[in-house]
């Protein structure tokens, strides 16, 4: 959301990071065979809590805060003000890239902005020609070089994120001002980042629930450069109750059947509290869901308004997080909250 993003680059700015980046921890016991491959009963558990290496320090203390929970899955973004920035300058990325390859099981999430002044308020007019210029390949270069660095830092498997919220109306590499160059300008960027020697990126397509600005498969690129279809989700209309965000149109039912539908595994990069306030219901039935659903990780955004455990605002879905997660024992609790979907298939 873009709420998150001007906070993140005001952070980059002060060089102050209060609440960003993430963590994750696996929902079952059997660790992975190797780098970046899980087995479908595993779930990477992610906290969005600083970008840099107090958001790596934060890890170990949530993991505590959860009773002991093995947090496994590492997440955070790259500044959209500058192509610099894009191309994997910030300092954290090494302190990530480290935390990563401390554990052959971990799985490091990266989100990427497709455009410089990403949250600079630029006109649809304007976003359209840039969306043009990239779809004719001006921009192939950074991401080039994006994916040198990360192969260099030794993460070449990182789940990128590329465009998030596409859908949306702030973003500038938002998809409305033109879908089809949109869509040619991410099967360029794909191309360009797995044309590297070494790199082994899965790529995650992952709107905001909801229709929003554009319906957002409007801006599907296309199976052979999408790995994963993710969605980030808030508590906050359109959707009032969890069943209205499961059942709306191009809601969390519609993620969970189009990806069935292409084949591809689901993720929550963002989701957490919003305009609803303290909500234990919601924090329940969402957990359920995942549960059910399975996705490759999911990333509760821990500042406030979201958040739960950096977040002294929200202490009845705080403790729901804890009691569900603590001890890896959510699955065994998740069914039979909230709808009908949430409840264990016969």
């Amino acid at each position: 959301m873009s709420h998150r993003g001007r906070w993140l680059a005001g952070a980059c700015a002060s060089m102050v990071a209060v609440a960003m980046l993430l963590t994750g921890g696996a929902l079952a016991t059997t660790p992975q065979d190797g780098p970046g491959e899980d087995t479908e009963s595993e779930v990477a558990v992610g906290a969005y809590l600083q970008y840099d290496q107090a958001g790596v320090d934060r890890m170990r203390e949530l993991s505590r805060w959860l009773g002991g929970t093995e947090l496994r899955a590492g997440h955070t973004y790259l500044p959209g003000d500058t192509w610099m920035n894009i191309e994997g300058a910030p300092d954290s990325l090494p302190s990530w890239a480290r935390w990563r390859n401390a554990r052959p099981d971990r799985l490091f999430v990266l989100n990427v902005p497709m455009l410089e002044r990403n949250e600079a308020g630029v006109p649809d007019g304007q976003v359209a020609a840039l969306l043009r210029s990239g779809a004719q390949g001006k921009y192939d270069h950074h991401f080039r070089r994006l994916a040198e660095r990360l192969v260099g830092l030794g993460v070449p498997d990182t789940v990128i994120v590329l465009g998030w919220e596409m859908n949306g109306f702030n973003y500038t590499h938002r998809c409305r001002p033109d879908p089809e160059n949109w869509k040619r300008y991410w099967r360029r960027i794909v191309t360009a980042m797995r044309s590297v020697e070494g790199q082994q990126f899965r790529f995650d397509f992952a709107p905001n629930r909801g229709s929003d600005a554009v319906p957002w498969t409007k801006c599907y690129p296309g199976d052979d450069v999408v790995d994963i279809i993710g969605m980030d989700t808030y508590d906050q209309p359109p959707g009032d109750s969890f069943d209205e965000q499961v059942n709306q149109p191009y809601g969390l039912k519609q993620q969970v059947d189009f990806a069935q539908a292409h084949d591809k595994p689901i993720s929550y990069p963002e989701w957490g509290l919003f305009r609803n306030g303290d909500n234990p219901e919601y924090m329940h039935d969402m957990l359920a869901w995942i549960a059910e659903h399975k996705p490759l990780y999911h990333s509760i955004t821990d500042y406030c308004p979201h958040g739960v455990w950096q977040c002294s605002q929200n202490p009845r879905s705080a403790q729901v997080f804890r009691e569900f997660l603590a001890n890896n024992g959510g699955h065994k609790r998740a069914y039979g909250i909230g709808g009908d979907w949430a409840r264990p298939k016969k």
